[in-house]
């Protein structure tokens, strides 16, 4: 058994995004292999976003732990809450912004498609 230190790092208008996130960093590149770019736990503030933004040689994933957000898919808004699954395919763009009164919180999973 391996127990992995997190790291949290602060994110200051992330992707053309408004104000700061939070991304705690569950795996780091070498437990990842190559297979994965990123495996953490997000959180966004009240009136914060991460900015719309492409995923080229990867897909993207979020589970919505905690909140209300607006989820940007292409060019589609969806208004999303906890339990909400998201998935951005390579070559599709994605973004998303607290809209509720409370931190947005999800776990973040990108996969490298090449």
């Amino acid at each position: 058994m391996a127990i992995i230190e997190q790291k949290t790092v602060t994110a200051k208008n992330k992707a053309g995004g408004k104000g700061e996130i939070y991304i705690t960093h569950l795996l780091t590149q070498n437990e990842m292999i190559g297979k994965c770019g990123m495996f953490a736990k997000v959180r966004i503030p009240v009136g914060a976003s991460l900015g719309v933004h492409k995923h080229e040689g990867t897909t993207e994933t979020y589970y919505l732990l905690q909140g209300t957000a607006l989820y940007t898919d292409n060019d589609k808004t969806y208004e999303v809450k906890a339990g909400t699954t998201t998935f951005c395919a390579d070559g599709d763009i994605h973004g998303i912004e607290n809209i509720g009164d409370e931190d947005l919180i999800f776990m973040a999973l990108i996969i490298n498609t090449k």
